[in-house]
């Protein structure tokens, strides 16, 4: 697999759920089960998309939001609930491609701010968010479980949606 490889994007629906697990299985140590992503697309506002390369199908990673408000005047507020890539397929733009993907279907709903939260160890995903516009605004400590080591702190980041 090279970096320029071609990727398709479809969005997730709960048809997807068990590539969902198994997808986050492999990136997270502490992941979400088939269930958990049930309930996640069933909560109002659910969005995401789930990429493959074009060859084969194989699926690559998905992005998973959820507008958690939103008010046709002052616009509205979406959080990144979950963002996935495979280890094989990292750092080949699948990550960059989905957040893009992810911040204009988040501005033609009308959002004008997005929320995530990042392992403080994750330095890979921060230097992504970072390179998207996001900036620290707080900090939720030991947030992520990890198995038997340490919890880890998450650091709280936004940004303006159409920048």
């Amino acid at each position: 697999m090279a970096k320029g490889e071609h990727f398709h994007r479809v969005e997730i629906t709960v048809a997807h759920v068990d590539v969902l697990a198994r997808l986050h299985g492999e990136a997270f140590v502490e992941s979400w089960d088939a269930e958990a992503f049930v309930s996640a697309l069933h909560q109002p506002g659910a969005l995401g998309f789930i990429v493959a390369r074009d060859t084969d199908d194989e699926p690559l990673g998905f992005v998973l939001l959820r507008v958690s408000v939103f008010d046709s005047e002052s616009g509205g507020e979406a959080e990144v609930l979950t963002l996935a890539t495979r280890p094989f397929a990292r750092r080949l733009g699948v990550a960059r491609g989905l957040m893009d993907a992810a911040l204009a279907a988040l501005a033609e709903q009308g959002v004008t701010r997005v929320f995530l939260e990042v392992a403080a160890d994750n330095v890979a995903a921060a230097a992504l968010y970072t390179s998207l516009g996001f900036v620290e605004i707080g900090r939720r400590k030991a947030y992520y479980a990890r198995g038997s080591q340490p919890r880890m702190d998450a650091i709280v980041m936004g940004r303006d949606v159409g920048l």
